[in-house]
């Protein structure tokens, strides 16, 4: 019930109620538009652009959605539109591993090659199903929420992530594969 406060207070013109809302919500919005444009500097510009927005659009908020809802729906919206016009790029970086026990080594390298993988094989899902896998595993959104948030019918978010968790695991499947025969 705070944030209904601060939101309330953010739309009657209270500047810092609304600082305050925007601080709480912006590492899930860099998380959701890094997970989704898989790059930080494109994610922070994401971001930006969906913390602005929430602040000129305050005002318009109705509390037929959850807040968190409405949020994620600008940042998922602004990430698909810069998705779809910049063609989307691969990179490579380099992760440094600590480890702190020498018989965990194996194990955190199985680990990190696993996550790794996973990554790989979101990266290469189609746009629609990249997304909702984000909303609903990274983000943590029920059905209902992925399906106001993306304005879709709850029934094709279902199939959207039934069918984005066939494809995940078929990718790993072929993964684990390659990786025993190479």
């Amino acid at each position: 019930m705070v944030e209904q406060g601060l939101i309330r207070a953010a739309q009657a013109g209270d500047r810092d109620a609304l600082i305050t809302l925007l601080r709480e919500i912006e590492g899930h919005v860099y998380k959701t538009a890094f997970y989704i444009l898989h790059n930080e500097q494109d994610a922070l510009d994401a971001s930006q652009e969906a913390l602005i927005r929430v602040y000129t659009k305050i005002g318009s908020y109705e509390e037929k959605a959850q807040f968190k809802t409405w949020v994620q729906r600008i940042v998922t919206n602004i990430c698909i539109d810069k998705f779809r016009r910049t063609k989307p790029t691969v990179s490579i970086e380099e992760h440094e591993m600590v480890f702190k026990d020498k018989s965990n080594v194996e194990r955190e390298v199985m680990s990190g090659y696993l996550a790794e993988d996973i990554r790989e094989a979101i990266d290469q899902l189609p746009e629609h199903h990249r997304t909702v896998i984000v909303l609903r595993y990274l983000q943590d959104l029920s059905y209902n929420e992925i399906a106001d948030c993306l304005d879709l019918p709850l029934n094709t978010v279902k199939s959207y992530l039934f069918r984005a968790r066939q494809q995940l695991q078929n990718r790993l499947q072929e993964y684990q594969k390659g990786g025993v025969s190479g």
